[in-house]
């Protein structure tokens, strides 16, 4: 998940100030997100989906300022995550 593209980003604002004086040149822009991993009972993919866009809009996001996106993936004992 990452602000909007509208919204102000202090740390991303911050990171490419850092990255400037070290001396990497041409960044324009950075954005700096968050990152979840949930792992879910086994479940039919449409299920799991809707499940975790429901927990993204209910809970994990502000989607007021906020974008996200998810995959669904099965791990090696056939559960979703």
């Amino acid at each position: 998940m990452k602000l909007k593209k509208d919204v102000s980003d202090p740390q991303g604002n911050a990171v490419m100030g850092a990255l400037e004086s070290l001396g990497f040149d041409g960044v324009q822009k950075v954005h700096v997100g968050k990152y979840f991993v949930l792992e879910l009972e086994n479940m039919e993919n449409q299920e799991a989906e809707a499940r975790v866009k429901s927990m993204c809009d209910r809970l994990l996001t502000n989607p007021v300022i906020e974008d996200y996106e998810f995959s669904i993936e099965e791990n090696s004992t056939g559960e979703r995550s």
